[in-house]
């Protein structure tokens, strides 16, 4: 009884030290006092560039959206995985269903470290694992922008998840193992200004990895096959390998690339389909420059060969 006494005590230690250090391992945190500082007062000119990279309307304008429509943030589109159904939130200034109160540090958080202004992990549906390379001085340029979009009223549904994914803790793991802000890729040392700057849009804002790169049995994007192409996150359809890697865009041309984002025609003359088609509107909205660069670090990014063969796409595709 001694004995069975003891074993007893001793898992109920093991259980309370492995609570406090699922505890403090899955705290969220937030940007430090000298990164808040380091955000400046954002630039409305050039939050709106951010904006067309980030592709922000694809997810928070209302699905089918058309013309001035699409800069109504109000949210509501469904993205059902096997994790369960993410719902984009209204994002627009609204006071009350978007995000009018928050302040630039509550934005910068979400962006860059996947925490609510109230102190909770969100989840990474919204491509926060990205967005966490961003400068800061474009988290607050992208702030001051969509504050001078339309506030709309009404709230989108909540997330439909199950055990356990719905128990928002447990993200604070996902993201010691997938949250960083280090380049993906290591372009050559002597790669372009522009190819370095194309990294830059497509790591970061524009989150091209996070539709285009295999993900594991965990969700996390698998770096080691950078967008090489993927099961759409519905499970419906593929989206394709976007390297020069068999299968891919190897055959096309960094001019080719660029038109294609600017217009949407392939070098075949085949059009963008599915959800691509909204993508490559807001890469249409985009200084020259902008979609040059992006081709050019396209074309420098390490070949992989998966089998989803670069051609139009026919489901979710960031």
């Amino acid at each position: 009884m001694a004995f069975a006494r003891k074993l007893a005590a001793a898992a109920v230690a093991l259980v309370a030290v492995g609570a406090a250090a699922f505890w403090i391992l899955t705290v969220p945190k937030r940007l430090s006092a000298e990164q808040v500082a380091a955000l400046g007062a954002g630039d409305a000119k050039r939050g709106e560039r951010i904006f067309n990279v980030g592709g922000c309307t694809s997810c928070h304008a209302r699905p089918k959206s058309e013309g001035e429509a699409r800069l109504q943030l109000a949210g509501g589109l469904e993205l059902n995985t096997a994790f369960g159904t993410f719902v984009a939130p209204n994002i627009s200034p609204d006071p009350n269903d978007g995000i009018g109160k928050w302040t630039l540090e509550d934005f910068a958080n979400a962006m860059l470290k996947g925490v609510s202004p109230d102190g909770a992990h969100l989840y990474p549906a919204f491509p926060y694992t990205s967005y966490t390379r961003m400068k800061p001085a474009d988290v607050a340029d992208l702030y001051a922008y969509l504050k001078t979009l339309p506030p709309v009223a009404g709230k989108a549904a909540g997330h439909r998840l199950g055990f356990p994914f719905n128990i928002r803790r447990g993200l604070g793991l996902w993201k010691l193992l997938y949250l960083s802000d280090r380049p993906v890729v290591a372009v050559a040392d002597d790669a372009s200004e522009q190819a370095r700057r194309g990294q830059y849009l497509v790591e970061g804002p524009g989150h091209c990895g996070e539709c285009h790169t295999p993900r594991d049995f965990f969700g996390g994007v698998r770096k080691g096959e950078w967008l090489a192409g993927s099961i759409a996150a519905e499970g419906k359809g593929t989206v394709p390998n976007i390297t020069s890697g068999e299968g891919g865009i190897g055959s096309w041309s960094e001019n080719d690339v660029a038109y294609f984002l600017e217009t949407g025609f392939t070098p075949a003359f085949d059009s963008v389909g599915g959800a691509m088609v909204e993508v490559q509107k807001n890469m249409a909205l985009l200084p020259g420059e902008d979609r040059q660069a992006i081709a050019a670090y396209l074309k420098a990014v390490p070949p992989h060969a998966n089998g989803y063969p670069a051609r139009p796409v026919k489901a979710s595709a960031n």
